[in-house]
């Protein structure tokens, strides 16, 4: 229900916004006053506006990629029309007696060229931002022994969402600014692909870079919310009559590509330290082990890595011997104002935290989910210098 009534307020804000910028353009130019240039301006923005819609509805292949696309970048483009929008209602209402005072027209018509430069560069700034991917480097001291490792260089990665925004050149750089880094060891948290194996542009190419990924213990992930076969229409899987299950086309994929998935399951890497992947809570996962389950077992002597992919039961997980956590899944909010709300959800939504003696680190990700566009966050691989007890 949530997942359609977005959907219906996407379209009629969308309708909203076309009629304001008629209304604007009207208070200082006949241009609209030519039918032709009317309507071609209107099937134009009626193809942008359903753009998500229609390539739900087409059937796989380059018109449903290609609408896709577009699609993503306006539901960026309609997100910020409305707070600019919001903006300036709010200040018309502040300033309302100066606006009479003066020349109306002229406050509209200036205050209109400002807020489309404005979404204009935001729009831009957004879509740029999302494919500059950053390093972010931690520190972190264990203090248990790790037979003979002193110190061990981990590289993080999240929420690639290998889809219909992010392909091959961006999974390239990413790739190469790893193995730019010598890393030890090659985690994945989580959300891999973007919900669709035929909404990769190139599966092959796609499994060649994986697969060039270079560690000294190799690379091991963990299956996140969106790592499923699953139909969603502007984020939202409006038929959840259907059955969400794992897509054997992408397991194959990671498995070719030299990938270790854990699923509640853990490794003991050089008898060292441990990797534990837990399952995520999402798409109809009935029970998954609690934090003191996934300890069970193991030597607590041991440095013990966990792989999660909601940043979730850090407490619980700090007082069941768990080092290290290691989550994704919120992407910091990716836009603004969502960076901020974010916050209120999780007690760490990004970033490096302590909880009694186990660290927590939450990676914005390095793909982008929804919006095709990344407004005050980063796109970024975590490398962290881990430093074990001598």
């Amino acid at each position: 229900m949530l997942g359609i009534f977005l959907v219906f307020f996407y379209i009629i804000s969308s309708i909203y916004l076309y009629y304001i910028l008629l209304k604007w353009v009207n208070i200082f130019s006949r241009v609209f006053s030519n039918k032709f240039l009317k309507y071609s301006f209107l099937g134009i923005y009626l193809i942008l506006l359903f753009s998500l819609i229609i390539g739900y509805l087409l059937p796989k292949g380059l018109s449903r990629r290609i609408f896709q696309f577009i699609g993503n970048y306006f539901l960026g483009i309609i997100i910020y029309s409305l707070i600019i929008l919001l903006i300036a209602i709010i200040l018309k209402h502040i300033f309302r007696k100066r606006i009479i005072k003066h020349s109306p027209n002229k406050i509209y018509t200036l205050g209109g060229i400002v807020g489309l430069f404005l979404l204009a560069f935001i729009t831009i700034y957004g879509f740029i931002n999302a494919r500059i991917i950053h390093i972010k480097n931690y520190d972190v001291n264990i203090n248990k022994k790790a037979n003979n490792l002193s110190s061990l260089n981990a590289i993080l990665i999240s929420d690639l969402h290998i889809g219909y925004s992010i392909g091959t050149s961006h999974i390239k750089r990413m790739v190469n600014k790893i193995n730019n880094r010598n890393p030890d060891i090659v985690l994945i948290s989580g959300d891999i692909f973007d919900n669709e194996y035929e909404a990769i542009e190139d599966p092959e190419e796609i499994e060649r870079l994986l697969k060039s990924i270079k560690s000294k213990y190799g690379v091991y992930a963990i299956f996140g919310n969106h790592d499923v076969e699953e139909r969603l229409l502007m984020g939202f899987n409006i038929n959840r009559k259907k059955q969400i299950r794992d897509n054997i086309k992408m397991n194959q994929l990671i498995d070719d590509a030299n990938i270790k998935i854990l699923k509640d399951d853990y490794v003991l890497i050089d008898n060292s330290f441990y990797i534990y992947g837990r399952i995520d809570y999402s798409n109809g996962v009935t029970r998954r082990k609690s934090a003191s389950e996934i300890t069970k077992g193991l030597d607590k002597s041991k440095p013990i890595i966990v792989l999660d992919h909601q940043p979730r039961e850090l407490n619980e997980l700090s007082k069941s011997s768990v080092d290290l956590d290691l989550s994704g899944h919120t992407h910091d909010g990716q836009i603004f104002p969502i960076n901020i709300f974010i916050k209120c959800f999780y007690d760490n939504s990004y970033g490096i935290k302590k909880y009694n003696d186990m660290t927590s680190i939450v990676t914005s990700g390095v793909g982008i989910y929804g919006p095709n566009m990344r407004v005050m966050t980063k796109a970024e691989i975590v490398n962290i210098k881990i430093k074990f007890k001598k």
